[in-house]
């Protein structure tokens, strides 16, 4: 699942192709916006929380998406290859004179007023990419959470933008079993586990891939995730990876059994 990198990375780049031109084109292909007519508004920012994506207009409304597990935003030029603008895939189409920015299998597609963009991130925990980040709030957080460290990372209601790769790579670097009750892990514990994924995903903008290990090559940019059974890169112990989370919400999670003493039964 694209995670709050990727979501800041998606939103630099609609900026940068849309913001400050009229729209031309503005497919919204989602049942409930069918017919919504934007053209001739003006995109005036772009703003992303979490995993979240907010495409502000000048009309005051905002088109509200979601990446999910799957979704991504492609850029082409009006005059570029039609398989993309009118791929099955494509959820939403908004474009100027000089690109289309083409969202395949987004996750969700909505469409509110400005003044109302908290009505859809209220839940949330603190942006863990934000300017702003509220460090003490997460902890407090994730130490209430009554489940596992694990999955309390992945609860965006809990801290915003992380997923499957930052709490396995967090996790590893900082020693600590995603099995144990987030209420045992120290606040100094939570403190250094968020200081590092937090600095670690803000230069990983900057990268041709995400990356946790400052290595852009693929196979070398991550410590355990996607790593099953190959050596750990501190102890040589076989990286393994078992589903974490209640029923039907299980996610695969990443680890070194050694490192991160990993007791499972």
């Amino acid at each position: 699942m694209p995670e709050g990198d990727t979501v800041r990375r998606a939103c630099a780049q609609l900026e940068h192709h849309l913001a400050g031109q009229p729209l031309t084109v503005a497919e919204l292909r989602w049942p409930t916006l069918a017919g919504t007519d934007l053209r001739g508004t003006t995109v005036v920012t772009v703003a992303a929380y979490g995993k979240h994506l907010l495409i502000r207009l000048d009309n005051g409304w905002t088109l509200h998406t979601h990446l999910r597990m799957d979704g991504r935003w492609a850029f082409v030029a009006p005059s570029g290859p039609s398989k993309v603008r009118y791929s099955p895939q494509t959820r939403v189409v908004l474009g100027t004179s000089e690109w289309l920015a083409v969202g395949l299998s987004l996750g969700m597609l909505d469409l509110v007023r400005t003044r109302d963009e908290h009505t859809l991130i209220a839940h949330l925990g603190p942006d863990i990419m934000a300017d702003d980040f509220d460090a003490e709030e997460a902890i407090t957080r994730l130490r209430a959470f009554s489940g596992t460290i694990g999955v309390a990372l992945l609860d965006q209601t809990n801290l915003a933008g992380i997923g499957t790769f930052w709490a396995a790579e967090g996790l590893f670097v900082r020693r600590l079993d995603p099995w144990r009750p987030a209420g045992e892990v120290t606040a100094d514990q939570l403190d250094a586990l968020i200081s590092w994924t937090r600095r670690t995903m803000l230069a990983a903008l900057t990268t041709p891939i995400q990356t946790s290990t400052g290595v852009s090559a693929p196979g070398r940019n991550s410590y355990v995730h996607g790593r099953h059974r190959q050596a750990c890169r501190r102890c040589g112990t076989p990286i393994a990876v078992a589903q974490i989370g209640p029923p039907t919400k299980e996610r695969p999670m990443f680890h070194c059994p050694r490192c991160q003493g990993v007791a499972r039964d």
